[in-house]
């Protein structure tokens, strides 16, 4: 979303972080790196790293990807904040609520991803600039 918004002249903070810690300080799969890279994006320098409280207040809108993570952020976040918290795709108005974790599967689930999280990140970008 962040390489997106720059194309289209948006200044937007990105961040991506899990609700557990198990990768913490982990780079990208190989596998979503390679699939990333194939379509042009970077990920040198990105390691994971877990929702930390401040998230909730820094943040305007946080974007999960299914509803366990939905439900692990509602759990953990103040009620002031939970407003800001919903499905990424449901948020971008697709068909599929859900992004599919491709970690089991084979390279092809990887692209399926991108493919989702590439068109939501276009309908939420198309939304922000004519609302500004």
């Amino acid at each position: 979303m962040k390489a997106k918004a720059q194309a289209q002249g948006l200044t937007l903070t990105v961040d991506s972080a899990g609700t557990i810690n198990y990768h913490e300080g982990n780079s990208p799969d190989k596998r979503s790196a390679k699939a990333g890279q194939k379509r042009g994006y970077s990920f040198s320098g990105i390691t994971s790293r877990q929702v930390v409280k401040k998230d909730f207040e820094e943040f305007d809108l946080i974007l999960c990807a299914d509803n366990n993570n939905l439900a692990d952020l509602q759990a953990n976040c103040p009620p002031a904040y939970l407003h800001k918290l919903h499905l990424f795709l449901t948020y971008a108005g697709m068909d599929v609520a859900e992004v599919p974790d491709p970690y089991y599967g084979d390279g092809d689930g990887f692209e399926l991803v991108l493919d989702l999280v590439e068109t939501a990140s276009d309908r939420i970008i198309k939304a922000l600039n004519s609302s500004s």
